[in-house]
């Protein structure tokens, strides 16, 4: 799924230039920070896309004015959910002007006629191009590069052209930032592991917390991927409903154009969900999230009497059981979700964090819980794990797992794709999936078996014995180790003598080195 191209990391989106279009524009970043080139870039990307897409359907119109076809009409554009592109903001125009000192100013005004004429894109794409600090020069550089590229048109919307270069360059600025990127971007391995996972084939999908919109995104690739036979030539039917909230104001612009370039419709709102939860009455079929991590200045104190709060009043030093149980509230009646978290969520006794813990898991809210491996996150190098839970774990889709826990560990799993980050392959996915989608009952996948030191199904009772803590490493055991088939006695012999021959080795060493630093006078 990943390989290593350059200094660059191929997170799974590339279609073959994104590596060589990203290492040319970083090259024009010069000194300016990353996370605030990365809104230059995007929006410069974002306007190309709909220009493109606008350019292709006023080419076609042109072709047909003698049948009445108006090319300056923007419900012709409208009609086929094309944006309708200003004159001021057309790419040709601003590719024109791209060595004139004023190209700031009129990128700014494309971005502002087009926000005037598609009310979807309100207060969405960045108007700061005219700044002084932002070089001109470069600024008109970076517009000749993305003018070699196709986004838009047809043939590139049908690959999903933009959609690769934009997870691309998310994940690529959020690789520079480092601990800031993981507030918009969670690594696309991740993401596919939930939905893989809870498979939202249709219904309200929920994320609480959803940065640059990867759960959405992800949830739409998951049901085309799936088709098959559906009598509309292999394109699925996207029978989702997307609801999502941001706190971030610059993020949730991020959220909005990555759904857009891809023609997906979500309300996604601003505002923090915890004291301004923008889809209070939402209950939710699937629920996808990755919470920032430990979060201690989340307002707690002043939500005591909160009603989400059913099992348990979460410390107002960590947002972390506060997200859990947000989470459960939106879930419809037969909901399912899976979202990240610290590992310290699954023992935490600290604050009261153990007893809300204890009541989830015997509420029979708990279906499984997934240990990862370390560094696949840009964000933090804090251990994570993937919290599962469902409402009616008796339904009648699958068999009923009331009573018992699916524990996954997949510490040893993933591949480094640098010298800092891991990413699970698909075979690594596929494996995981596939052993949770066996153990709730789905036919296709087989028959479920523990397997020692990778999973294990464990009864109540036994997560009781463990004071209700839900690290799988506690339950899954050692790996098998095969049997090398050598005798025991035989084997001490050999190791015996193996260690007497390097006991000799080293003190022939500490002989070789005494004499050496009697030689530069250091002997006793």
């Amino acid at each position: 799924m990943a390989r290593k191209t350059g200094n660059a990391v191929d997170t799974g989106a590339t279609v073959g230039y994104e590596a060589q279009l990203w290492q040319m524009a970083d090259a024009l970043r010069g000194s300016m920070d990353a996370a605030e080139y990365k809104h230059v870039v995007l929006g410069l990307i974002f306007l190309k896309y709909i220009s493109d897409a606008f350019e292709e359907q006023h080419a076609k119109l042109v072709a047909e004015k003698s049948t009445g076809a108006d090319p300056e009409d923007p419900d012709e554009y409208r009609a086929q959910n094309i944006f309708w592109v200003p004159p001021e903001a057309r790419w040709a125009h601003l590719k024109a002007q791209a060595k004139q000192p004023t190209i700031g100013r009129l990128v700014d005004d494309a971005m502002a006629g087009i926000e005037r004429d598609n009310p979807a894109l309100k207060g969405v794409l960045p108007k700061d191009y005219a700044r002084p600090a932002l070089d001109k020069e470069r600024l008109g550089q970076l517009i000749d590069l993305i003018s070699n590229i196709m986004v838009g048109d047809q043939a590139s919307r049908a690959k999903d052209v933009l959609g690769r270069v934009y997870e691309y360059f998310l994940s690529q600025f959020a690789s520079a930032e480092g601990k800031k990127g993981g507030e918009f971007y969670t690594p696309r391995c991740v993401v596919k592991l939930l939905v893989e996972m809870i498979e939202p084939y249709r219904g309200r999908v929920y994320d609480p917390c959803c940065g640059s919109s990867g759960m959405f995104v992800q949830s739409v690739e998951f049901i085309r991927a799936h088709a098959s036979g559906n009598g509309n030539g292999g394109r699925a039917r996207t029978d989702i409903s997307i609801y999502g909230q941001e706190s971030n104001y610059t993020t949730w612009r991020l959220a909005k154009m990555n759904l857009a370039i891809r023609g997906i419709e979500g309300q996604i709102a601003h505002g923090d969900t915890f004291h301004n939860d923008r889809h209070p009455d939402l209950k939710a079929d699937f629920v996808l999230a990755n919470p920032p991590f430990n979060v201690s200045d989340w307002g707690g104190e002043r939500l005591r009497d909160d009603r989400r709060w059913r099992y348990g009043v979460p410390p107002a030093g960590n947002a972390n059981f506060g997200w859990v149980q947000h989470i459960v509230h939106h879930l419809a009646p037969v909901g399912v979700a899976g979202f990240v978290l610290a590992n310290g969520s699954m023992s935490s006794n600290q604050s009261g964090e153990g007893e809300i813990r204890k009541s989830l898991i015997e509420a029979n809210l708990v279906d499984c819980m997934i240990a990862l491996p370390g560094q696949l996150f840009y964000s933090t190098q804090i251990p994570a794990c993937l919290w599962f839970l469902a409402r009616d774990r008796k339904n009648s889709k699958f068999r009923d797992r009331r009573g018992h826990v699916l524990f996954i560990d997949a510490r040893k799993l993933g591949r480094m794709v640098d010298r800092t980050h891991r990413e699970l392959t698909d075979e690594d996915i596929a494996r995981i999936a596939n052993t949770y989608h066996a153990w709730r009952g789905e036919k296709a996948a087989g028959k479920y078996a523990d397997v020692p030191g990778f999973c294990k199904s464990a009864p109540l009772d036994e997560v009781r014995k463990h004071s209700h803590v839900l690290t799988p490493g506690r339950y899954v055991g050692a790996e098998a180790q095969e049997d090398d088939g050598e005798p025991f006695e035989q084997k001490m012999q050999r190791l015996a003598a193996q260690l007497r021959q390097q006991q000799k080795e080293a003190v022939k060493m500490d002989d070789a080195i005494a004499r050496n630093l009697k030689e530069l006078g250091y002997g006793e």
